[in-house]
């Protein structure tokens, strides 16, 4: 992860330094006072990029990632409370993928080329088409202009009321979430098709096992471990592209703080956001790799010589 890590740190820094716009000429336009040459030394933007790279990444070791140019605060200060936001909102979703996606793989696996397959599978096509922000306009049109079951927008956390929260978070879990069932249900059945082919789940009914029993502890295990790689690459991606969910729902998460630091050009904001959701899908990817020894039992990590 190290050598990743510090590329992607390089990587981050470079992109957002080739945005278009002068930080220095923005912030003028705010505050009318000073010049642009007075603002840019003030801002670090005087220096050479490769000076002020190295900097960056010194300082980022040391766990500074450096000030706002716009909030008055550290970025470390205006990452940290959008950091439980976006942790909430992709978590639910995951918990909607998963709860959605597996079972209904299962089940069209267990009727395969049947009507209830290509239901299944024609409307998990249906969700991988439909962008997240079309699919969350028509929730908010059904449950809050129709029904006014549920609020169009906004957070609140989890300590204030686990209901609270809920009623919050449905409709951003529904519409980033859905999508993403879609493709674990498309996988969850062509790895149980595979599965339920072999030679020992056909020993296992000749011997007259109890169907649901075969899939449960034979078939579902031996099908789950690319569903686990799955399912990481699927939080990965939702860590890193709540920026739509978040800003239709108007949720204050690192995805719409992100933005708003784009439109403005605050570039260590921006920097140290996206910092922190790389690193944060290299750890699920590494946590990933490890829960494959606990699912596989062929699987180990043994130290070679």
């Amino acid at each position: 992860m190290i050598p990743t890590v510090f590329t992607v740190a390089v990587l981050v820094f470079t992109i957002v330094n080739l945005i278009p716009g002068d930080p220095a000429s923005i912030a003028m336009g705010m505050d009318n006072v000073g010049n642009l040459e007075e603002v840019r030394a003030r801002m670090g933007l005087d220096r050479g990029f490769f000076e002020r790279l190295i900097d960056w990444i010194i300082k980022a070791l040391r766990g500074d990632l450096g000030n706002s140019y716009f909030l008055g605060r550290s970025v470390i200060d205006a990452i940290k409370p959008r950091i439980p936001v976006t942790l909430s909102l992709a978590t639910s979703a995951l918990f909607v993928a998963v709860v959605v996606g597996i079972p209904l793989g299962i089940l069209s696996s267990l009727k395969p080329n049947s009507f209830l397959d290509t239901g299944i599978m024609g409307v998990s096509l249906l969700g991988i088409s439909v962008p997240e922000f079309y699919l969350g306009l028509i929730l908010m049109f059904v449950f809050v202009l129709n029904l006014r079951w549920l609020p169009s927008g906004g957070y609140v956390p989890m300590k204030e009321g686990f209901l609270t929260w809920l009623r919050y978070m449905t409709l951003p879990s529904l519409a980033f979430g859905l999508g993403q069932s879609a493709y674990i249900a498309r996988l969850m059945r062509s790895s149980m098709l595979e599965v339920l082919n072999q030679d020992y789940i056909i020993t296992a009914r000749a011997k007259g096992q109890v169907e649901w029993l075969i899939v449960i502890k034979h078939a579902f295990r031996n099908a789950l471990l690319p569903i686990v790689t799955a399912v990481g690459m699927v939080y990965a991606l939702l860590l890193g592209g709540a920026f739509i969910t978040e800003s239709l729902f108007r949720i204050p998460g690192a995805g719409s703080l992100i933005i708003s630091s784009i439109q403005r050009r605050d570039y260590p904001v921006v920097q140290g956001a996206l910092l922190f959701v790389s690193v944060a899908i290299l750890t699920v990817n590494l946590i990933v790799d490890i829960l494959y020894a606990f699912i596989d039992p062929r699987i180990s990590f043994e130290r070679k010589n």
